[in-house]
């Protein structure tokens, strides 16, 4: 009886926090829970589509590579943008862009053909990766930012929890673990956003805080002013590099490895990414209050080594047990990167989010060029393992960051009010 009165009075607690937070932040969480599951229908077999259309495990990191190439050359003026013409625009051009992506993947017949499928797409996701985080950072309070956050997040997991498998009955459905048992997924992710745009487009909308900036600086001026107000930003700055970099190699180069390395079929594939949304769902919100009344670094110094821990188990799995195991731990990574965006959100006055944003971004895109073509030639000269003790590297790296350079943003005051 006493769980029971405990589970009650928590949904409680939720449904006031819930109730209590602004339209936009509502209309976004819906958004971005169709969005994951639709992302998530392809994300685990873009990589194994790529490698089936021809192209070589290096091939596969150039093709990555060359597509990181547009988000890096938007990144900081639509920061800019997005503090100027606000967030709702953002949608609406980011949406449409990877809508448009899903199509011409399903569309090529060669490696070749996926690159402007790459390009629209990662194009489409940096955009988001702006807006979607701006969001939450105009919109929610200091010290409930980590828990809406979390709360968004465990929205999302239930659609990434249910996609990979969907997708996996359907490749077997459609032909197995080969291009034309995957392309017709994307057909179906390309008619999803097209409805995600029509409901964002309808129900989104930016108060008057996030309608334009109340600064009239220049582009190249207002980029000075994020460095000039915030705290800690360019530690801040390598540290999110860094975790782009874990982020580009783990996309770029799991699957492959499960599929080529490890022999796993459609359904190991898609049953270690529904297996990386477990923890997500079940602890988030735990995690979310964590981090909001103790501190978002000792949040982060816990989960970080365990996904470390899960990119050991992945490389010296030896069956499909270890291969499950080793993506349900893969979700600390996620349940980190929503704790280290809170942190993201408190460096800077808001007023300067978006090139905030902005400039993380285009350190992101830098890695999303540069990370691929790292771990393709790791693969291809050293072996498939060491792509992935690479990542391990990287992720104590970031560590050692976070102890010596970042302060704990936890109930700090504003930078600037």
């Amino acid at each position: 009886m006493f769980v029971i009165a405990l589970i009650k009075e928590a949904l409680r607690n939720l449904a006031k926090f819930i109730e209590r937070q602004p339209k936009p932040f509502k209309v976004n969480m819906i958004r971005a829970s169709a969005g994951a599951f639709l992302d998530n229908l392809t994300k685990q077999y873009r990589s194994v589509y790529i490698l089936r259309l021809g192209a070589t495990p290096f091939q596969l990191g150039i093709v990555t590579s060359i597509a990181g190439i547009s988000g890096t050359a938007i990144a900081l003026p639509t920061g800019w943008l997005a503090d100027k013409h606000g967030i709702r625009k953002m949608f609406l051009i980011a949406v449409p862009a990877i809508a448009l992506g899903s199509l011409l993947f399903a569309l090529a017949l060669d490696w070749i053909a996926t690159i402007p499928a790459m390009l629209l797409a990662m194009l489409g996701f940096q955009l988001l990766g702006i807006a979607c985080p701006m969001v939450c950072g105009s919109y929610l309070k200091n010290e409930e930012r980590a828990t809406g956050k979390q709360l968004c997040d465990t929205v999302s997991a239930i659609s990434t929890l249910i996609a990979p498998m969907v997708a996996a009955i359907l490749i077997a459905r459609f032909g197995g673990l080969e291009a034309g048992g995957i392309r017709p997924l994307f057909l179906l992710q390309a008619l999803g956003f097209v409805l995600v745009l029509s409901f964002t487009y309808k129900f989104y909308f930016d108060t008057e805080r996030t309608k334009a900036s109340s600064t009239s600086s220049g582009f190249a001026q207002s980029i000075g002013q994020v460095f000039k107000t915030g705290v800690a930003v360019k530690p801040w700055v390598l540290y999110t590099f860094l975790s782009s970099t874990t982020f580009y190699t783990s996309m770029t180069y799991l699957s492959a490895f499960v599929t080529e390395v490890k022999l796993g079929d459609e359904f190991i594939v898609g049953g270690m990414t529904t297996a990386s949304m477990v923890l997500p769902l079940l602890i988030s919100l735990l995690l979310g209050r964590a981090a909001d009344t103790f501190g978002r670094k000792r949040v982060l110094y816990v989960t970080t080594p365990l996904y470390c821990i899960s990119i050991l188990m992945l490389i010296y799995a030896q069956d499909a047990t270890m291969l499950l195991i080793s993506g349900v731990l893969q979700g600390f990574y996620l349940l980190s990167a929503v704790t280290q965006g809170a942190i993201t959100a408190e460096l800077v006055p808001v007023f300067l989010l978006g090139r905030w944003y902005g400039i993380l971004n285009l350190l992101g895109g830098l890695a999303s060029v540069a990370a691929p073509v790292i771990g393709g030639f790791i693969w291809t000269t050293i072996g498939p393992n060491y792509v992935f003790f690479f990542m391990i590297l990287i992720e104590a790296s970031k560590m050692l960051i976070l102890w010596l350079a970042i302060p704990e943003t936890l109930r700090k005051p504003k930078v600037v009010p």
